[in-house]
């Protein structure tokens, strides 16, 4: 009876913010901080919405975001993916001291690298640009994906892989024609965090995004605050248009997502 109590206050806990700002993205100005607070709003409009995705060239800043995580999530996939292959399935020489050497940067804090990272980023001309991002959220998905996709591609039979070999079969082959296709879970799972890590990374996109038409969502959200600070209906709108596709990405793959996080935690 503990249990589930706690369970219920926890839950209730975790909701109930939610609740309260899709209520107040439903608000006028003049509701946001009525008193005592109520969480269905009298007079529900759409206006915060409508005014949220014209204001501030939130349209251009959503873009934005949806190219970098695309490119971002494509890529994890594919090259997380043909590194977990290759530790899973082949013996090269040093191959532990280099996974162990990814596993480290999983664990890194990611604030500890922003400094080298922007002197790279400047050497290579990759400041103030999309690609730039794009480059360092690959680097950053890309430990903690192959470890996940390392641990489910293990569990393949070697008998698949033995049998088309005899066939004929290439390297590239087993691994497009017959890998992939049994990995559906795990890179569902890739696919999600690779997207969570793009869609919502801050810090980076701040440091490096001067052009305003450049920004991405996190950062062009935390411009209302400037401009619109007693709004919070508006920044809540706007926050929940933001949420809305990954919240979507979620639902599409979430029967892929819990077996691909737990075999490949276990395994990996």
């Amino acid at each position: 009876m503990l249990l589930y109590t706690v369970l219920i206050i926890g839950a209730i806990a975790t909701v109930f913010p939610f609740l309260y700002m899709i209520s107040t993205s439903l608000k006028g100005a003049v509701y946001t901080f009525e008193y005592p607070p109520r969480l269905m709003p009298t007079e529900p409009t759409l206006h915060n919405f409508v005014a949220a995705w014209t204001s501030k060239r939130f349209d251009q800043y959503f873009l934005n975001s949806l190219l970098v995580t695309l490119s971002t999530t494509l890529l994890v996939v594919l090259f997380s993916s043909m590194m977990a292959f290759a530790f899973a399935r082949f013996q090269f020489v040093f191959k532990q001291p280099l996974y162990y050497s990814i596993m480290i940067f999983m664990m890194m804090p990611a604030m500890t690298l922003i400094v080298p990272q922007f002197m790279l980023a400047s050497r290579l001309n990759l400041l103030n640009s999309l690609p730039g991002l794009v480059l360092v959220y690959v680097a950053q998905n890309l430990p903690l994906n192959t470890f996940l996709l390392r641990g489910f591609l293990e569990q393949v039979p070697r008998e698949l892989e033995e049998a088309a070999r005899i066939d004929g079969a290439s390297s590239w082959d087993i691994y497009w024609r017959i890998m992939l296709p049994l990995s559906k879970p795990a890179l569902a799972t890739a696919a999600i965090f690779s997207s969570l890590g793009a869609w919502d990374e801050y810090v980076w996109a701040l440091t490096v995004l001067n052009d305003p038409n450049k920004r991405t969502l996190p950062v062009g959200i935390a411009a209302f605050h400037g401009v619109f600070y007693s709004d919070w209906g508006l920044v809540f709108a706007a926050s929940l248009i933001a949420i809305a596709p990954i919240i979507t990405l979620f639902i599409i793959l979430q029967r892929y997502f819990i077996k691909g996080v737990i075999t490949g935690a276990i395994k990996g």
